[in-house]
């Protein structure tokens, strides 16, 4: 039986007996917080029903789903890039090296990874980028619905330890609530320095320090 994304003409997807992983990330557009990204190789004796983008399920089924992959797929694994990676590397690269640690953390080497987007990690294995794989390719939307149950977590981790900025609300994405908080409390330790609304509350930091300092009789 031919899958769904065979029909659809896609190179790359005659896959006979290897070993193909579905890659996703989740956490590219947040201010705070790490991008992670999941890799799964699906068990076809073990179909998964109700797989798709995360994006369009709701956090209960996301989480249910999330439990049904980890039980029934050959393999996955979940890695992270860490703000002050962010902050080192740019979002797009820290996004790729999350990818390529989850591909590398598998138990076992894929033939073939499909990345969701339009460019794929350096990796010693073959890979393809499928734009909007995360709702066509399975093992993508399976990938897809580890990462971002994975990050939900830690946000709502990182709310227990920073519970000024609501992140178990927004997840670090820049609502209108987080720019609040944000702008009353200054930049956590978990907040992405090198994205524009934060580096506005730091320098506006360091201009009124700069002040304080100048003012006579200081």
């Amino acid at each position: 039986m031919k899958s769904r994304s065979a029909t659809l003409g896609l190179s790359l997807f005659d896959r006979g007996d290897r070993l193909v992983c579905g890659v996703d990330e989740a956490g590219r557009g947040p201010l705070a917080g790490p991008v992670y990204a999941a890799a799964v190789i699906l068990d076809p004796e073990r179909p998964i029903d109700g797989l798709r983008d995360s994006k369009k399920l709701s956090a209960e089924r996301r989480e249910e789903l999330a439990l049904q992959i980890r039980a029934c797929a050959i393999a996955w694994c979940v890695a992270e890039c860490s703000e002050a990676e962010i902050d080192r590397f740019n979002i797009l690269q820290a996004s790729m090296l999350a990818m390529r640690r989850a591909i590398e953390g598998l138990c076992v080497t894929p033939s073939l990874a499909l990345i969701d987007g339009n460019r794929c990690p350096v990796l010693s294995v073959p890979s393809e980028a499928i734009v909007g794989g995360d709702d066509l390719i399975p093992a993508i939307s399976a990938a897809s619905i580890l990462a971002k149950t994975s990050r939900d977590a830690a946000l709502q981790a990182l709310h227990l330890e920073y519970p000024l900025y609501g992140f178990d609300q927004h997840k670090g994405y820049p609502t209108a609530l987080h720019l609040a908080r944000l702008a009353q409390h200054g930049a956590s330790p978990v907040h992405r320095k090198s994205y524009a609304p934060v580096r506005a509350v730091l320098e506006a930091a360091m201009r009124a320090r700069a002040d304080i300092k100048q003012e006579p009789g200081q």
